[in-house]
């Protein structure tokens, strides 16, 4: 393969991972629309992202076997055309559970897209610059979870939502004819046994439990609906006894024998929290514009433009310290701060917060952000033999994936619980005996009657401007207080920064420099 065909080969590979990664979370700003245009209700509509999730999260530690059965070419061009045809499908879908069924089968064949893409940039680097690959491979990661909001709200606000998927028929074409021609067998070809059929099973009940209890919890109060115990349970049980099983047997489905790799098991434990992070922000920061701020989708993403572009030099920066010999830690560390600072500033927004500000705090995630996703990615697999990368790579992989959903998780229900004891706090202020607040009420009652309304009517009316002065500020604070959870469950993560460094000092791990290509 000469040069220009190793370069377009790793760039098509990389826009297929942020094509996979964009659909993510490309439809979070389109479920009410999807719901009117469907008929369904916001909670039956929300599975359209909890198909897609459960989904990735199955398919993702198994792709280092189906590569290595069904042949990595054509699993990794079988995969783009699945992604590609349930796309269509989507777009199609008459009704909601016929595009829930379509965006689990999609998510199937975009698993295959983040763990196999990366393994393949890897293979074009010698082990010296890993560095280079690890950057070039974390232009993707951090890109496509950053603009999909952006990129779905630009879409539903001018167009319709079916085109959030119809987007990826061209790209999914262009990618599958480029590797088509491009893509070729690795040089030495994992044995393959016969097929751990317990593994895949465990993993499947396991993970899908795991995952809809995750997405699902808060909606319906957690553990006071029956099917979420009954989930619990099976997860626990069915994870559980994975684990055990596929350290017992010879030719397991997901080598978890990797995890004996001290740097892999602390850098998958740093890309747990660090997709929390990344997920959780990018998940409240539309919402707070949107909903608090009145900004429209389109305001709203290019609040994140500016971080955006940033970030590309950042993760040019992050390799070129890895070249002059920079610990890898120190790096980690540094976004870590970056992005515990964010927490910490947007935490302390007000309702008069201005667009300008929030982009300016919001230039300190994308920073850190990018300095995590080099030296992370790198270290994950610096230790490994080049017969584990695809294995520990789809790992630290699914890390980042659970990370996103437990942080998601999180953060909604601790809004839920913060949101009713703001506005517990906020409705015991309006009382007869508080003089400002009757000031306030006797205000709108005033300029309700200048409008032409009775005592009653203007009465009621200065009562439901006060609910939702109420309500608003409820959840003004309640998301502040989000935001300063990310920021502690960062800080509290940094002592792991300590045992990173031990062990990469014992093992001497040479992360080499970006270079030019």
């Amino acid at each position: 393969m000469n040069p220009i065909q190793r370069q377009v080969l790793i760039l098509t590979v990389i826009l297929a991972a942020i094509m996979e990664l964009i659909d993510i979370s490309i439809v979070n700003v389109a479920l009410s629309h999807m719901s009117g245009n469907l008929g369904a209700t916001l909670e039956d509509t929300s599975w359209v992202i909890t198909s897609y999730a459960i989904a990735n999260v199955i398919i993702i530690p198994i792709t280092s076997f189906l590569s290595a059965k069904l042949g990595r070419r054509n699993y990794y061009i079988g995969s783009i055309l699945l992604f590609t045809f349930c796309s269509f499908m989507c777009g199609q879908a008459s009704g909601i559970w016929m595009l829930v069924f379509f965006r689990f089968m999609q998510g199937i064949g975009g698993g295959a897209l983040l763990s196999v893409s990366q393994v393949v940039v890897f293979e074009q680097f010698p082990k010296e610059k890993m560095g280079t690959a690890s950057a070039l491979f974390g232009i993707g990661v951090f890109i496509g979870p950053t603009i999909g909001p952006t990129l779905g709200g630009f879409i539903t606000e001018n167009y319709d939502w079916p085109w959030i998927f119809y987007i990826n028929i061209p790209i999914g074409i262009v990618v599958a004819c480029l590797c088509y021609v491009l893509l070729r067998e690795p040089a030495s070809k994992p044995l393959v046994h016969k097929v751990d059929w317990t593994g895949i099973a465990l993993l499947a009940i396991g993970v899908g439990a795991l995952q809809t209890v995750l997405e699902r919890g808060e909606i319906d109060d957690w553990f006071e609906a029956r099917y979420i115990v009954w989930l619990s349970v099976i997860a626990a049980f069915s994870l559980i006894y994975f684990v055990f099983w596929e350290l017992k047997i010879d030719n397991p489905v997901v080598n978890l024998r990797v995890l004996k790799s001290k740097t892999l098991s602390i850098a998958a434990a740093l890309t747990f929290i660090t997709g929390l992070g990344m997920f959780t922000s990018i998940y409240l920061t539309p919402v707070v514009a949107q909903r608090l701020l009145n900004f429209s989708p389109t305001q709203t993403g290019l609040l994140l433009f500016p971080g955006a572009i940033l970030a590309l030099f950042a993760l040019r920066i992050s390799g070129l310290l890895l070249q002059k010999g920079t610990s890898p830690v120190l790096i980690i560390g540094g976004g870590f701060l970056l992005f515990i600072y964010f927490n910490w500033r947007m935490s302390g927004m007000t309702l008069n917060t201005s667009a300008a500000e929030i982009t300016f705090t919001l230039i300190f995630r994308a920073i850190g952000m990018a300095l995590l996703t080099v030296p992370l990615t790198a270290l994950a697999v610096s230790s490994l033999e080049p017969k584990d990368i695809p294995q520990g790579a789809a790992l630290n992989n699914m890390m980042r994936q659970l990370g996103g959903s437990f942080g998601i998780s999180i953060v909604n229900t601790y809004l839920a619980h913060r949101l009713a004891a703001h506005r517990n706090e906020l409705a015991s202020h309006i009382t007869a005996d508080n003089v400002i607040s009757m000031e306030r009420i006797n205000t709108y009652i005033r300029y309700f009657q200048q409008k032409g309304f009775g005592l009653a009517d203007a009465h009621l009316r200065a009562m439901k401007v006060m609910e939702n002065i109420v309500n608003k500020q409820s959840a003004l604070l309640s998301y502040r207080d989000a935001f300063l959870l990310v920021g502690i469950l960062f800080a509290l993560a940094l002592p792991l920064l300590v045992l990173a460094a031990r062990q990469s000092n014992k093992k001497k791990v040479d992360l080499a420099a970006i270079s030019d290509h």
